[in-house]
């Protein structure tokens, strides 16, 4: 198993954060650009990816009490992951993204997870801040 791990300070409140996060009509926002989410019947989902062209079976969960998504394939098992938004005072929040792939074959490799996990993190927060109207600081 490999697991990746980024973090990231938000310029809003951890529920504001959340909210756009959990979002899912605007997480292709957010979301590496090869990657699309369908809601079907919550917590199912599909998930397309360009590169490929496939579809792929998962599950998504939002726990709002929490502030925490979490989600997974569905048929394969060959990864899951997390997102957690956590307050960290003066109005600001941290976000973590968690990888984690089972089956090597799965595992795109440590630079391209890590570049599509900061590059996931940076959009987010241009989400966070065209909404609250505030800068990161």
């Amino acid at each position: 198993m490999t697991e990746y791990e980024r973090s990231r300070t938000m310029p809003a409140s951890p529920e504001s954060v959340f909210d756009r996060a959990a979002d899912i009509g605007g997480m292709d926002a957010w979301l590496p650009d090869a990657l699309h989410v369908d809601a079907g019947d919550l917590p199912a989902v599909t998930v397309h990816e360009d590169r490929t062209d496939e579809d792929t079976s998962a599950l998504l969960r939002a726990r709002p009490e929490q502030m925490r998504l979490e989600w997974g394939t569905r048929e394969q098992g060959g990864y899951t992951g997390w997102l957690q938004v956590a307050g960290i005072g003066s109005g600001t929040s941290e976000v973590t993204v968690h990888l984690s792939f089972f089956d090597a074959g799965h595992d795109p490799g440590d630079q391209a997870v890590g570049d599509a996990l900061d590059t996931s993190l940076r959009r987010l927060e241009e989400q966070v801040r065209q909404r609250t109207g505030r800068t990161a600081g």
